[in-house]
């Protein structure tokens, strides 16, 4: 069965077990897909890059609330009132 490799660098296990931090940062910043033997076993990505779909995906989910929620009836509500 071929799985799609969604990044442009690839690593086997090997090669990351040898040297972790050189094959970390042999993709300058993006994603890089390990395989084993040859199929995507997991992809490594750098901290300020999960950080970043993190964000998004946390961004998504608000919008996806704030589309849901459009149609509500608003509540006016006063300083003092809080």
């Amino acid at each position: 069965m071929a799985n799609r490799i969604l990044t442009e660098t690839a690593a086997s296990i090997s090669e990351l077990k040898a040297n972790p931090m050189k094959v970390a940062l042999s993709a300058d910043g993006e994603a890089i897909a390990v395989l084993n033997r040859n199929e995507p076993a997991f992809y490594c990505i750098p901290a300020a890059t999960y950080e970043q779909m993190i964000d998004h995906l946390e961004d998504l989910e608000l919008l996806r609330i704030v589309e849901q929620r459009r149609g509500e009836e608003s509540i006016k509500v006063g300083l003092n009132d809080l």
